[in-house]
């Protein structure tokens, strides 16, 4: 099958020097490529920046981006002939109205940015999914966390929605571990141990291609 999956943060430029951005290293989101791969399937791999070589595998492409614009230009590309979307990216939620054409130089004690919304990748393509078509979407939550996740799977048009909670001691940002808790649209529920992202990974896919067999 033909999987698309984001990955990394988005950096929404302020001028030529700065941006606004997350912490996203991409390491979950390279890991399941890597996994998709492994189990035979060809990716597009649409990356945010990322300090991560691009993967090697060859039956990963990479497509390179860095706005939310660019990656969701990238996805909606490759949506229309892909089975399974996995949206691992942490995209930025807004980005400055303006960029500066130059660097903003100190002046004063504040500084007032104008920010607006960025496009919601996968809500705007939850739109367009098909009935054969397989959407997984990461949540990453401090509180309610169960609830927003659902929350988000619902208006996401989501199959299935992975939740991190920054609760969980090494998950999450920054870690070569994790641990998530998975959930279904019919009610499936199922947590991971603390394990590399490599083997989360390899369970994630495990568990999406078992629940797309269901559907196809």
């Amino acid at each position: 099958m033909n999987i698309l999956l984001t990955a990394g943060p988005t950096y929404e430029p302020m001028d030529p020097v700065r941006f606004i951005g997350n912490r996203s290293t991409g390491k979950m989101g390279y890991a399941l490529a890597d996994a998709f791969a492994a189990a035979g399937h060809t990716v597009t791999l649409v990356s945010g920046p990322t300090a991560l070589p691009v993967p090697t595998h060859p039956a990963i492409q990479t497509v390179r981006v860095e706005t939310a614009a660019q990656m969701y230009a990238a996805a909606a590309e490759a949506a229309p002939t892909a089975q399974i979307w996995v949206f691992a990216a942490a995209v930025a939620d807004y980005r400055p109205a303006e960029v500066a054409p130059e660097k903003i130089k100190k002046a004063g004690d504040t500084l007032t940015l104008t920010l607006v919304k960025n496009v919601d990748i996968a809500a705007t393509l939850g739109e367009t999914k098909r009935a054969e078509q397989f959407s997984v979407g990461f949540a990453l939550e401090t509180n309610n966390e169960q609830a927003h996740a659902l929350e988000k799977l619902r208006r996401k048009n989501f199959d299935v929605v992975v939740l991190n909670s920054l609760r969980d001691a090494g998950a999450g940002f920054g870690h070569d571990t994790n641990k998530v808790t998975l959930l279904t649209a019919d009610g499936v529920v199922t947590t991971s141990d603390l394990l590399p992202k490599s083997a989360v990974a390899q369970d994630i896919v495990q568990f999406v291609l078992a629940r797309y067999a269901q559907y196809a």
